[in-house]
């Protein structure tokens, strides 16, 4: 079987499952195995990554409204690998190449591949698409085991926060300039760390936030998660809050509990790495669960201004 990956998740999810050796072409975007890093890239970004975040948003948003979509295909690329299977998806235009678009660029090939839109808004999606992975490849035993194991990290999660009785307010950002809340699963990985988040979209895409809500929320920690950025591309960005006023009023800011994820690498990216993702948001809400919770050393880092 060949299998082409258009989303950084979905490629994960193959390399989980073994099949990493039929993965006939990739996304501009996978970068994890590293090996992922050696396919044939079949799409490219039309927004250059490295503008400020407030160049970017707004590229997008013009971008979006003239064409529909942020990405190229590479047509002569799809012809010439002709994969039995596309994985890709519908649920953002600001991530990744459509389903709709895919399935109009491989009509006539002589594969006659089958389209499939993995669309996760919550954790269970998350992993109801690794299911759907397995089944579709034959690999729905292995699928079942990882399955299984992921979820067995996340109830681990969940008995190891149930002893604490505080549940902070928790701010996860998923961009700075403009700032916008957390989307999809991402404030569910907050409620089930032992925070609370009410400015976050559950099951719903992010929308942007006014500092005005921000600041009546309160937030005692907050995660500058931003979608598609490491680590070191988000410090970049954070210098920018210091010259807000409502910034600077949080409780979070004024009790040093701010810190910046990887978005890129875990918060954004619904693979099997999510659950890396919720072990990392436990620590930063109940630091004594350091001891407990392996979690990756690269993940996330405290924010001193």
């Amino acid at each position: 079987m060949k299998i082409a990956s258009l989303l950084p998740s979905s490629t994960e999810i193959v390399y989980a499952l073994g099949l990493g050796d039929e993965l006939v072409a990739v996304s501009h975007e996978c970068d994890f195995p590293p090996e992922a890093m050696n396919k044939p890239k079949m799409t490219r970004a039309r927004v250059d990554s490295n503008l400020s975040s407030h160049e970017i948003d707004t590229l997008v948003s013009s971008t979006l409204h003239e064409s529909g979509s942020i990405y190229d295909l590479d047509f002569d690329l799809l012809q010439k690998v002709q994969p039995d299977v596309i994985l890709t998806q519908q649920l953002c235009d600001v991530c990744a190449v459509s389903y709709e678009y895919v399935r109009d660029a491989v009509k006539g090939l002589r594969s006659s591949p089958t389209v499939v839109n993995l669309e996760p808004t919550c954790l269970n999606d998350i992993l109801e698409n690794i299911l759907t992975v397995g089944q579709l490849t034959g690999r729905q035993e292995r699928a079942e085991k990882l399955v299984q194991d992921l979820k067995g990290r996340i109830d681990r999660v969940r008995e190891a926060v149930a002893r604490f009785n505080n549940h902070p307010r928790t701010l996860l950002m998923e961009w700075i300039d403009p700032p916008f809340c957390g989307g999809h699963w991402n404030g569910e990985l907050v409620e089930i760390a032992g925070g609370v988040d009410r400015l976050a979209q559950f099951k719903k895409p992010s929308r942007r936030l006014t500092w005005e809500e921000i600041e009546s929320f309160a937030p005692e920690i907050v995660v500058v998660s931003c979608c598609g950025f490491s680590i070191e591309r988000t410090l970049r960005e954070t210098p920018l809050l210091k010259n807000i006023e409502a910034w600077n009023r949080l409780p979070a800011v004024r009790q040093g509990r701010i810190f910046v994820a990887d978005g890129n690498q875990y918060f954004s990216r619904p693979g099997p790495r999510i659950v890396d993702s919720l072990e990392m948001m436990a620590v930063m809400i109940h630091p004594d669960l350091a001891s407990t919770l392996s979690i990756p050393a690269d993940g996330f880092q405290k924010l001193g201004f």
